[in-house]
């Protein structure tokens, strides 16, 4: 199964839960995720975290882990979380790089809030050589042992690359996959061609449009394009968390609104 079976089902009355980024509103987290919850917006929540080494830093206090924890309890919210950096080791093979030093940090603040799942990249260079393998391999053994449920850790796909290079690695850890849709369209790969390969071991889907640059408006994408990928994921069914990945307040309205519209020109193709 794609994803914890036993977490509520979606408000609106989808197979997977709809999510948005912590980014809807042009204000911190805490706020972003008041007004999402109590406007019923969303039924998942991407925290964006980061944490530069000059100090700037958006990682939540205690106290707004537990506004965030009462937030959830009282809204029916689930949480994924976005670690900051692209994973890797140090160059003496430890764990001491920067990547996994906010990694760890940032999984255990946030593990009380019983995240859906932690998505992260993985460090580029020399992607699908050996080495690289060995070491994104290394690095994410020691991930595991930080968020104990190695299904929990769903690497992304990006655009830069091959949708098979994450093969290796997924063949040898029982982690599991982000599905970015919008990179996939973004190069010019048809989602479907891998949705079915994918999705046993999918926990989060990304979706955004295209346009001059990825991260817009789902609304951006023509039906003919949008609605075979909905009808897989309703077919399936897919029971994960499907985040809106978008951050300005219109494009995440706009967004949802494409997805509802696509699910309900689905379900009207099926009666």
């Amino acid at each position: 199964m794609s994803a914890d079976t036993e977490r509520p089902v979606s408000r609106f009355g989808t197979p997977f839960r709809i999510g948005s980024t912590s980014y809807v509103y042009p204000d911190d987290i805490l706020p972003n995720v008041q007004r999402l919850a109590a406007e019923g917006d969303v039924d998942d929540i991407e925290l964006i975290l980061f944490e530069v080494d000059d100090g700037a830093t958006n990682l939540p206090d205690l106290r707004t882990i537990d506004a965030l924890r009462e937030l959830a309890a009282q809204h029916n919210l689930t949480y994924s979380v976005h670690l900051p950096l692209d994973l890797t080791l140090a160059a003496d093979g430890s764990a001491q790089h920067q990547s996994l030093v906010k990694a760890e940090r940032v999984i255990r603040l946030t593990q009380p809030l019983a995240p859906s799942a932690y998505v992260f990249h993985l460090d580029g260079q020399g992607v699908g050589a050996p080495a690289w393998i060995d070491r994104a391999l290394r690095a994410l053994e020691i991930v595991i042992g930080w968020a104990g449920d190695p299904s929990l850790l769903a690497v992304e796909n990006l655009e830069t690359w091959s949708p098979h290079y994450l093969d290796p690695i997924l063949a040898r850890l029982p982690i599991s996959r982000t599905m970015d849709i919008g990179h996939l369209w973004k190069t010019g790969v048809d989602p479907l061609s891998v949705l079915e390969l994918w999705l046993p071991r999918t926990r989060v889907i990304h979706l955004h449009g295209v346009g001059e640059r990825d991260h817009k408006s789902l609304a951006l994408m023509p039906p003919e394009q949008l609605d075979p990928v909905i009808a897989a994921l309703m077919a399936q069914p897919y029971r994960g968390v499907l985040t809106l990945e978008v951050f300005e307040t219109a494009d995440f309205f706009s967004s949802r609104a494409a997805l509802l519209e696509s699910v309900a020109r689905v379900r009207a193709w099926a009666a």
